[in-house]
């Protein structure tokens, strides 16, 4: 595939419409063009030398021999990067290319070129670098207490509440009310989740083109072009406009691909050869090329009267966020903002730390903080009912949070969450009736390759109930721009740099487009930073509501402008901003404007299980969900991302985790960390509540997110109803059941 070729026209309908998505077949038949697909006459190849160290101080590096070998065009270290030396998706803690210090396995240390990936790889191999090895941190606990892995701490000085202790990312604390008033039942528990990858289709790839003039055009698969580009452009001490970067073939992102992989390596080698490079990580690489889900430790304690209302919650969250900051005070702030789960407690301590370790680094990842803590606050609320022996739906209704209530924020709920609605349409879908033995193994606990016959299967029926922000929060400058070309003939082409990553909303922008513009003659052109404004990454379940705004508002611009002139073509450019948030106080967690987060989406998810006691084996029956979609703009599209978050949610509660020791990934191939696959699915049955919000466009919600903060604690609790174990760490293993 040519790096310059453009999207096809497609053929989408209007907003309300069930349509199918335009990359599903593609992808299905092996057809579809990833990043790594690219290719241009000319290019050669770049591959990366990693570090093998955990902690480590790099005494010298002596790239000689790898520059006399066959086909080499170039070895490059630190000392090579023209421009700043450092860079960070939110703070610039992480070095392009390793200075004096590797802080994990797989930090990039020296960049080779060649015309073969096997004369790269071969030149990797011929390079010195002398290490002294340094005692790791890899303890989360312990981390608190060890050498500071960044003495200068990056993230200090940015109104965050300040922690001498040694390793602090972000510490957070919120204080509602009164936490130490009593309660007449009182409930504790200790929670841990591991490191889930985001495991996405299509590894890291792109290929890197200089123009001839200084700067390079970059097509990589990614959540954010205008971030790369910001990150991108002064480590090559080039101005933003010299760097150019054009959105290609994603194979789903789920937060891994808002930091930088290859964007600047693939660059420098070019502008260093002045030839087009292509960058391709294999998948053991990828596990150590992005960052993943925040493994975390959480404590809690909640308080209820005899009649099941809670009182007070406190919290103590840990998260490690492993070598450098990627965007951990924020996960650390949704997380603690989210750990109570969606109801109302008027009394509440939360304190979340994240911390610097020598661990995998970890950030984005699809439920961003809110999975960690919905785990642990129903759990939690599963526990209070066993207490006080009330249904665990009844005790979710008697204290679910809705308009008009205030988050331990002290934010007021203004727009629509639905709570209570949701949970009863949820609780409301009948369970499928209990299969008899003997069956088909496939329906069985572990499959074909068990010798299960069924005897040791126990059924078990779980609730949970989750909610999640929409869009960025605590001040965050969101915008998004799109802008539209409306022919003499009444065709139109929009523009915008929104990432579509499998999520859809290629087709969102047309559909609004067309809805707007009352024409089915709208085309898309490529996504790239060099027509357009910033779009914003895709994640925190923004980019159908920012999209959707940005192309409603440039439509309607295009139709005046048009109108005014009386016919003609006219090119418009339009930014959508949502209503506007502010900081937490550093000291309190409270608001510090009138919010925090500009809107909300909770989801219920009823959940079957069948667990083998005798062999530790689970298979999910049945899941039955509601969630609060605001207005759905296509109701396909929208099932499709609920599937797929319960997807991710199943495998963090039954099987995916990365195994570290000493800081080194043990398990960094899908042979070794087991993904989901179709057989391991069940039926989803799917209710949409739809409430629109009133400050979006059209109404509408994110939805990526909320059913995979939901669907492993939902899981889960099925799993402790079937076995009577309080299982209070995920992913759960087999020797949590049979013990």
């Amino acid at each position: 595939m040519s790096a310059t070729t453009e999207r096809p026209r497609l053929a989408v309908g209007r907003i309300g419409e069930r349509l199918p998505r335009e990359d599903a077949v593609p992808k299905v038949t092996g057809e579809f063009s990833y990043a790594s697909d690219l290719s241009t006459p000319g290019m050669l190849w770049g591959d990366t030398l990693r570090s093998p160290h955990a902690h480590a101080r790099v005494v010298s590096i002596d790239v000689t021999a790898a520059l006399g070998l066959p086909g080499i065009h170039g070895a490059l270290t630190h000392e090579d990067v023209p421009g700043k030396k450092l860079y960070g998706l939110e703070f610039a803690d992480q070095p392009v290319l390793a200075i004096d210090r590797v802080r994990y396995v797989g930090e990039p240390v020296a960049l080779v070129v060649a015309e073969h990936p096997e004369q790269a790889r071969r030149a990797l191999e011929a390079i010195v670098v002398e290490y002294e090895p340094l005692e790791p941190v890899v303890d989360m606990e312990r981390a608190l207490e060890q050498e500071p892995l960044h003495p200068d701490r990056p993230t200090m000085g940015h109104g965050y509440r300040d922690d001498r202790r040694p390793n602090v990312v972000r510490h957070l604390v919120i204080r509602h009310g009164d936490p130490d008033i009593a309660g007449d039942v009182v409930v504790t528990g200790t929670y841990e989740l591991g490191i889930q990858d985001q495991a996405f289709l299509g590894p890291e790839s792109g290929l890197a083109i200089p123009d001839g003039e200084g700067g390079v055009d970059i097509h990589v698969a990614t959540q954010w072009l205008h971030v790369d580009r910001d990150q991108v452009a002064p480590c090559l001490d080039l101005r933003p406009e010299q760097v150019r970067l054009h959105l290609s073939g994603v194979g789903g992102s789920f937060g891994g691909r808002e930091d930088l992989s290859m964007q600047i390596h693939s660059a420098l080698l070019a502008l260093h050869t002045g030839r087009p490079v292509k960058m391709v990580y294999d998948r053991a690489e990828s596990f150590t090329g992005h960052v993943h889900r925040h493994p975390a430790r959480i404590r809690c304690e909640h308080r209820a009267t005899r009649d099941g209302r809670l009182t007070s919650v406190r919290m103590q969250i840990l998260l490690d966020g492993g070598a450098y900051a990627s965007s951990s005070t924020a996960v650390a702030s949704n997380a603690a903002s989210f750990g109570l789960g969606p109801y109302r407690v008027d009394n509440a301590l939360i304190e979340t730390t994240a911390v610097y370790t020598n661990n995998p680094p970890c950030g984005a990842m699809r439920g961003f903080g809110a999975v960690q803590t919905c785990f642990a606050a129903e759990a939690q609320m599963d526990q209070l009912a066993a207490e006080l022996g009330l249904d665990p739906v009844e005790l979710r209704l008697l204290n679910a949070l809705e308009p008009g209530d205030s988050l331990p924020t002290g934010q007021v709920i203004e727009g629509s969450l639905p709570t209570r609605e949701v949970i009863r349409r949820a609780a409301a879908l009948p369970v499928p009736d209990q299969e008899t033995l003997p069956r088909d193994p496939l329906r069985l606990p572990g499959g074909t390759g068990n010798t299960t016959t069924g005897e040791g299967i126990r059924r078990g029926v779980g609730f949970a109930l989750g909610f999640k922000n929409i869009c960025y929060s605590e001040g965050f400058d969101d915008f998004c721009a799109a802008r539209v070309v409306l022919h003499a003939d009444g065709s139109a082409v929009v523009h915008s740099a929104a990432a579509e990553v499998g999520q859809g909303v290629v087709g969102v922008m047309l559909q609004v487009a067309r809805t707007e513009l009352g024409t089915d003659e709208v085309t898309l052109a490529p996504h790239t930073t060099a027509t357009v404004g910033s779009a914003g990454s895709t994640s925190a379940s923004r980019m159908t509501w920012m999209a959707a705004g940005a192309v409603r508002d440039a439509c309607r611009a295009a139709l005046e402008e048009r109108e005014r002139r009386g016919g003609g073509e006219v090119d418009v450019e339009r930014v959508h901003r949502h209503p506007r948030t502010t900081p937490l106080d550093p000291e309190t967690g409270q608001i510090t404007g009138e919010r925090a987060h500009v809107a909300l989406a909770v989801a219920a998810m009823r959940v079957v299980v069948e667990v083998d006691v005798e062999l530790g084996l689970t298979r999910v029956v049945w899941v039955g969900t509601a969630q609060d979609v605001g207005k759905a703009v296509n109701p396909l599209a929208l099932e499709g991302q609920i599937e797929g978050g319960t997807a991710q949610g199943l495998g963090l509660a039954l099987m995916e985790e990365i195994v570290t020791r000493n800081g080194a990934i043990q398990n960094a191939s899908f042979t070794d960390y087991l993904i989901p696959t179709a057989l391991d699915m069940p039926p989803v049955e799917i209710e949409l509540v739809e409430v629109p919000e009133p400050d979006a466009p059209y109404g509408v919600k994110g939805v990526g997110e909320p059913p995979t903060v939901v669907s492993t604690a939902a899981i889960v609790s099925a799993m402790r109803a079937a076995t009577g174990r309080p299982l209070t760490r995920a992913p759960v293993r087999p020797d949590d059941i049979c013990l």
